[in-house]
């Protein structure tokens, strides 16, 4: 997996794979061929939430670490050259999940709603 360090950031960033289109029917399955494939992506996560949590952000919405992660991908690897930066915004809730699971102390910074799909 190639990294494409961006001195801002402070974590890796890889080149984004996807998982071939239509092999996953459910969302859960579909997030689980992305994530195998980019695990850097949660760890870029929760780097952004570390990060926002010891400024003093008390609430963290997973749209706006989604939309950080995005931009700083476009920004700061731009050594891609052209690589299409794509996160899928069904994975939200996903990812809100592992984070809780890794640090359960940060469960209050976020709102997690009953899932309504698998």
């Amino acid at each position: 997996m190639e990294a494409v360090q961006g001195e801002m950031s402070g974590f890796a960033m890889h080149v984004v794979q996807q998982p071939d289109d239509g092999q996953e029917f459910t969302i859960q399955a579909q997030f689980e061929a992305f994530h195998r494939l980019n695990p850097w992506v949660l760890d870029a996560l929760e780097n952004l939430t570390a990060h926002f949590l010891d400024s003093g952000a008390r609430r963290i919405g997973m749209g706006m670490l989604f939309e950080v992660l995005r931009w700083r991908y476009i920004t700061e690897a731009a050594a891609t050259e052209g690589d299409e930066f794509r996160l899928n915004n069904n994975h939200r809730s996903r990812y809100v999940r592992l984070l809780i699971e890794r640090h359960p102390e940060w469960a209050p910074a976020f709102e997690v709603r009953v899932l309504r799909t698998r």
